[in-house]
């Protein structure tokens, strides 16, 4: 299983002021994700982070995403290793198939794969 990015989820009360705040204040691009209520910014680099209103599906807001090209091998490796599954795997109507797993330490991690995408 291969990690292709990871990206840090910010919350946030709008996505409008996250915009301003990171266009405007930190240079980064704004890659659209199509939805209302989650945006991601990118920088020259192409670091990532992404900024969350709340969740459309899920009831916990994800401190982390990581999008990996075998989201069921990690889910079932998340499982065997007895950690806490938050959100189950799924597949979302806006072509992601994810699951939200509490990592040691506490945080809550958003895995996913991308329909289509490795």
């Amino acid at each position: 299983m291969g990690v292709h990015w990871v990206a840090a989820d910010l919350p946030a009360d709008d996505l409008a002021s996250s915009a301003a705040f990171f266009e405007g204040v930190l240079g980064m691009r704004e890659e659209s994700l199509g939805l209302d209520w989650v945006t991601r910014f990118v920088g020259e680099d192409g670091e990532r982070l992404q900024v969350v209103v709340a969740d459309a599906t899920a009831t916990v807001r994800p401190d982390l995403s990581v999008k990996v090209d075998d989201v069921e091998q990690a889910y079932d490796a998340a499982r065997a290793a007895g950690l806490e599954i938050l959100h189950p795997l799924t597949t979302e109507p806006w072509g992601v198939r994810r699951f939200f797993v509490r990592a040691p330490g506490g945080a809550v991690v958003n895995v996913q794969q991308w329909e289509g995408h490795a």
